[in-house]
């Protein structure tokens, strides 16, 4: 990779000032020229402001489009750019601005007051507001007055272009370091394997918050030169109603399952579409199979985190097998190892999966021992998450090292009894959690959704699993629930869940 920073590398790409970017779902459109132009002016406002090279931008503000500008205004100026999920609350946010230490804040008009408090606290230098109509708050107001002209900052691969904070289901979050270079080579690897193209139109109706919305959706658009359909957020009638003129579609398994229970979802609709892409949790495979059946298109599942970007995905052209996340991506060295010893395990065993390659982030935020301890010695990065390898060199997901649960001395993976759960009729979707149990360590439970109008027993679904599975991995308790808690990517919260039957058998 050149010595320079990931706007330059994307611009040299893609030079066609008159090719369309983006188009609003209001109608109102940017293109690449202007896109040029007003993120030379965001960032020289920053500039202004008294920003300088590696100072945070904190945005803790709603999806727009300028929003997403000033993501690349801080790439083009050499600032880290630090995304916030607007829902989060002032207490979440004062840690965040504690442990970052940002310059400048970018917020919402309705956040102001607030923010500025905590602003002054610990001495951040502005605190700007950012409308979602492209027209109201004072950073607009001051890049109004601000020049077009801008000569990118000269970065290498290995600066920061972004600190995006992990969930914290964990612990604290912790702010995972991304580089120039793992930006750009993760775009360059997707668009390759999912095979992107100047003709691509993506409908992007995720969050911006996040890897998936802001790196995994933007950049690839960005580095192939396609265009995008800017939604504000997901919302079933506004998919369906640019379908039609999409060739490619990202989503969480929320999407893909919402989207089925609405009878405008034809294969007429979706005859323009190329590619539909899930990720950042699971999709079911009878999700995967309805999908099939009524639009004839595939979905395409990937594999990836905060701390990696994408790492594997499902191939373009093969099989797309459900259940799995495919290959690794292309410069990409996966392997799995032994939970304990660390030692190498061989295909079909499960373990631990590992990841080395230049999309692997440089560290935590102010955390040198938590990053020392994530990656072994050779730099292979430790995800935390359990997978194997099947026959085929196809890669499954079987759930997180921490939510592995460990019952009479034996290993349960909940994975595993989630699918069986959710093969049984009138089954929607299930959790499987390991709870404190006297006797067992942790006793295994099943929190289960069923649609509507269908009597189904918890007796029921137990004899169901006993013919399948043995005895220790069949839950001690089936527990309904109307809806499993989720969070804003569609994870599973499992520790919301372990916390509200932490007594059930103490």
């Amino acid at each position: 990779m050149k010595t320079n920073n990931f706007f330059s590398l994307m611009k040299e790409r893609n030079c066609n000032h008159k090719k369309l970017f983006l188009k609003k779902n209001n109608g109102d459109f940017i293109k690449y020229g202007q896109l040029y132009d007003i993120s030379a002016k965001f960032a020289n406002t920053l500039v202004n402001l008294g920003v300088v090279r590696g100072d945070r931008i904190l945005v803790y503000a709603e999806k727009s489009v300028e929003n997403l500008i000033v993501y690349l205004a801080c790439l083009r100026a050499g600032f880290i750019y630090l995304p916030i999920n607007p829902a989060y609350t002032q207490t979440e946010l004062e840690y965040f601005i504690e442990d970052s230490l940002p310059k400048v804040i970018i917020c919402s008009p309705n956040k102001e007051d607030t923010v500025k408090v905590i602003g002054e606290k610990f001495k951040v230098l502005a605190v700007e507001t950012l409308g979602t109509d492209g027209k109201t708050g004072s950073f607009l107001e001051k890049a109004g007055k601000s020049s077009m002209d801008f000569a990118d900052v000269i970065c290498t691969k290995d600066d920061i272009a972004a600190i995006v904070y992990t969930s914290g289901t964990t612990g604290r979050s912790k702010g995972a370091m991304i580089t120039h270079g793992n930006l750009y080579s993760n775009a360059m690897a997707l668009c390759e394997t999912w095979k992107f193209s100047q003709d691509d139109v993506l409908l992007h109706a995720l969050p911006i918050f996040h890897v998936h919305g802001l790196f995994v959706a933007t950049n690839v658009a960005l580095v192939s030169g396609s265009s995008m359909i800017f939604l504000p957020a997901f919302d079933v009638d506004e998919i369906i109603n640019h379908l039609s003129s999409a060739t490619v579609m990202m989503g969480v398994p929320t999407f893909y399952t919402l989207l089925l229970q609405n009878t405008r979802l034809t294969r007429e609709l979706v005859g323009y579409m190329r590619l539909f892409i899930s990720g950042s949790a699971p999709l079911l495979a009878e999700i995967h199979r309805q999908w099939s059946e009524r639009t004839g298109h595939q979905i395409l599942e990937r594999y990836g985190m905060t701390e990696t970007g994408m790492i594997a995905s499902n191939p373009y052209v093969e099989e797309r097998v459900p259940g799995t996340v495919g290959f690794p991506l292309v410069g990409i060295s996966l392997r799995i190892a032994d939970q304990s010893s660390g030692n190498l395990l061989p295909d079909g065993e499960i373990g631990l999966i590992e990841v080395k390659g230049p999309n692997v982030f440089k560290g935590y935020w102010h955390m040198p021992e938590k990053t020392r301890e994530d990656f072994r010695e050779d730099n292979f990065f430790i995800t935390g998450d359990l997978g194997f390898i099947d026959e085929r060199e196809y890669l499954h997901i079987v759930g997180r090292q921490k939510d592995m649960i460990i019952t009479c001395g034996l290993n349960v993976y909940p994975k595993e009894i989630e699918e069986k759960i959710n093969g049984i009729a009138g089954v929607v979707e299930s959790a499987i959690v390991g709870v404190p149990h006297k006797e067992f360590g942790e006793g295994v439970i099943g929190v289960v959704v069923v649609k509507k109008n269908v009597n189904l027993s918890e007796k029921e679904i137990l004899i169901e699993l006993k013919k399948e599975l043995a005895q220790y991995k069949v839950p001690l308790k089936i527990i309904f629930v109307d809806m499993i808690p989720r969070n804003t990517m569609g994870k599973a919260q499992k520790s919301i869940l372990r916390s509200s039957y932490n007594n059930l058998f103490i």
